[in-house]
């Protein structure tokens, strides 16, 4: 498959989900007898474990009251990940609404827009807060990206979630620090499906090396012993604020532009060039993935998006057209790649992260243990618990 300019994608066929906008090109889909998914029921059950009404703000509230309590002789309460989107934004907000002192850490990938890049300046300078930046070196995250898209995989973007998740626990440890805020929030974010975005540091680990051609030396991968090293030797625990209060997304960019001078950047993680290249284009040409129809799905559910309103949004490209020639040549020439090598990476066969080894069959294979395993080391229950095909 080669790179095209004009896009779209017939969906005509799929069936849909009565309640969101997932169909049946969504990996693992079912639905019952009124027409709704397993994925709104994975909606339903994650808001009973995690309410956010009064009790949320309850939880919320010990838990501040225990990281204070644990972090007076610090000086940071609480490592929060940044990175000019609105997510990361309104969380580091929060947590100076808490009444928290926490130290800012963005992973600069050599990917970031200049609106983001201003974004961050702004709410940072306007909270006075510090920022730790781990900048990746780019002669080796540029093998490993290479790496990726030759592989076939679909989530190409996902060595990027791997620093990120490494470099905030690495940061919490350089200073100290036992608590670590995400932005993550399955009310506004959903549920990926598995075959779409999984990743795991052995995974990475295998790829770069099968593909790749330059040794890593410095790349934060994140392995299961760095994992447990973090959580269990180093008490390092990461927390989701947002699965706690009723955040809105569209009145969270209301308040921070108010606030912070934030600028929309366009689509969801559009604050990255490549992240959006590769939900926009990659996942959505050569694989015929459309990311948002997860994240439409969550919008409906939280009340922020009508499913007529979605279905409607999702008769468009994911991207503006006159955006995507100029991101093909940008990618391509950053990766120091020409047009016709970048073309023949794009005839290479699709492949799913099945194909190679990683983590995920000893997790199958151990999961009444895993899953135990797992709760002990997180504070909350992790999304990969949930077995969607379970619901």
């Amino acid at each position: 498959m080669r790179f095209s300019e004009n896009f779209i994608l017939d969906n005509s066929k799929f069936v849909i989900c009565s309640r969101c906008v997932m169909d049946t090109s969504v990996p693992e889909i079912t639905f019952d007898e009124k027409g709704e998914c397993n994925y709104c029921k994975l909606h339903d059950a994650l808001s009973a474990d995690n309410p956010n009404d009064e009790r949320g703000t309850r939880y919320l509230k010990d838990l501040v009251y225990k990281i204070k309590k644990q972090s007076f002789k610090k000086k940071y309460d609480v490592v929060v990940g940044v990175s000019g989107g609105t997510d990361s934004t309104y969380l580091l907000h929060l947590s100076k609404e808490l009444g928290l002192r926490p130290l800012a850490v963005h992973l600069d990938n050599g990917w970031n827009t200049d609106i983001s890049v201003a974004n961050l300046r702004n709410v940072l300078e306007a909270t006075n807060t510090d920022l730790y930046t781990h900048v990746i070196n780019w002669n080796e995250f540029r093998d490993i990206l290479l790496a990726y898209l030759k592989s076939g995989l679909p989530w190409a973007d996902a060595p990027t979630d791997l620093a990120i998740l490494s470099t905030l626990y690495r940061a919490a440890n350089k200073f100290d620090v036992s608590y670590v805020f995400v932005g993550n929030n399955f009310r506004t974010e959903g549920k990926q499906p598995t075959a779409w975005t999984y990743t795991d540091g052995r995974l990475l680990a295998y790829i770069q090396k099968k593909f790749g051609s330059v040794k890593i030396d410095t790349f934060p991968n994140l392995l299961l012993q760095d994992i447990i090293y973090f959580t269990l030797f180093k008490n390092i625990k990461i927390y989701r604020p947002f699965y706690h209060i009723n955040y809105n997304k569209n009145e969270a960019k209301k308040l921070i532009s108010r606030l912070y001078n934030w600028k929309d950047y366009g689509g969801h993680h559009h604050e990255n060039i490549f992240t959006r290249y590769i939900i926009g284009v990659w996942l959505y040409q050569k694989f015929e993935i459309d990311k948002r129809k997860v994240t439409f799905s969550a919008y409906i559910r939280n009340g922020e998006l009508t499913r007529d309103e979605a279905i409607r949004k999702l008769m468009a490209p994911p991207y503006e057209p006159n955006i995507i020639r100029e991101d093909h040549i940008y990618v391509a020439k950053k990766l120091g790649l020409t047009l016709s090598e970048f073309d023949k990476i794009w005839e290479n066969p699709p492949r799913t992260f099945t194909d190679y080894p990683s983590y995920y069959p000893l997790f199958l294979k151990f999961s009444w243990f895993a899953n135990s395993f797992l709760r002990y080391l997180m504070p909350f229950k992790p999304m990969m618990t949930y077995r969607i095909d379970k619901i």
